[in-house]
């Protein structure tokens, strides 16, 4: 069975076990980087938002022997659970005054969402693009996000400036930056497991630091709260390099004269290509903050 059988069965299988009075449906949805993901929505009279089952991971979880009706079951189950129990009312989204006091930014590749970037609004910076989404939190939906669009801009009747204006205050203020030292970081992650090597480990690793936002999601955009990188420069008393991990984080080195460029970048490349997710690589490039020019620039 090739993917598209898979897709087709398991739609059919959760129709079947649903019964007549819900819809299911197959989309294919772009995420960041261009990275295209089928995803299935189940609709009702009673529910007018669905969360949306992306089936990469059951293809997957299929090739290695997991039975359809197993998959089936498994998805009926996250539908079940995640589904608000009433109808949600989306009218609010037609108005700006409704939603600009959670209009956020987030940083992305220009290079690899060419085809994304003529559908959004967006401001080039660098390498990069600033783009914008609606953070949404509540009892019903719990917490997550819409990415706005150039229809939503005209529905709205506003420029992507004013858009700009409003997520340069909001992003901040509903995501707070954080930075941590890499001990920190993977003391986090191994403490329990490995405590003595961790340890150990960490003589070994350089000064770096990670930034990010309180909710560890595209907190690479971190960089552009104001005043953010010239405080981190004025604690290490240096200008920094900034090493792109993902569109969640950044990690931050200070420059003491003694980096090579091209092992940084190469490092980055290697980091991008062997372990990163696709959808979640942010850039190839080495960026360098000047602390005595106030400025984010591109290492050439």
């Amino acid at each position: 069975m090739d993917r598209k059988d898979f897709v087709q069965k398991i739609k059919r299988a959760i129709a079947e076990r649903l019964g007549g009075k819900y819809q299911v449906r197959i989309q294919e949805v772009r995420k960041n980087n261009g990275i295209i993901m089928e995803g299935l929505m189940i609709f009702s009279e009673n529910h007018n938002v669905s969360p949306t089952i992306y089936l990469n991971h059951f293809w997957e979880a299929y090739q290695e022997g997991a039975a359809l009706k197993e998959i089936a079951e498994e998805i009926v189950r996250i539908y079940t659970e995640d589904t608000p129990g009433r109808n949600i009312d989306m009218e609010f989204f037609k108005h700006y005054d409704r939603v600009k006091e959670r209009v956020c930014f987030r940083l992305i590749s220009a290079e690899k969402n060419k085809e994304l970037l003529r559908e959004i609004p967006h401001i080039p910076f660098l390498d990069l693009a600033i783009s914008f989404y609606y953070a949404y939190q509540g009892k019903d939906l719990g917490g997550g996000s819409i990415l706005i669009h150039n229809s939503h801009l005209e529905m709205w009747e506003i420029s992507k400036e004013e858009l700009f204006h409003c997520s340069k205050d909001n992003t901040p203020r509903l995501f707070p930056w954080e930075c941590r030292t890499m001990e920190e970081v993977l003391s986090e992650f191994q403490k329990q497991r490995e405590p003595e090597r961790v340890q150990n480990d960490f003589y070994r690793v350089p000064p770096f630091e990670i930034l990010s936002n309180s909710a560890r999601m595209y907190g690479a955009a971190c960089i552009l709260y104001p005043g953010v990188l010239e405080e981190l420069a004025e604690r290490a008393r240096t200008d920094l390099f900034l090493i792109p991990s993902s569109v969640h984080e950044m990690i931050l080195l200070p420059d003491q004269g003694q980096q090579r460029h091209n092992m940084l970048r190469e490092m980055i490349r290697e980091v991008n290509a062997a372990q990163a997710e696709p959808e979640e690589i942010l850039s190839d490039k080495l960026y360098y903050y000047d602390y005595t020019e106030k400025c984010t620039k591109i290492v050439s």
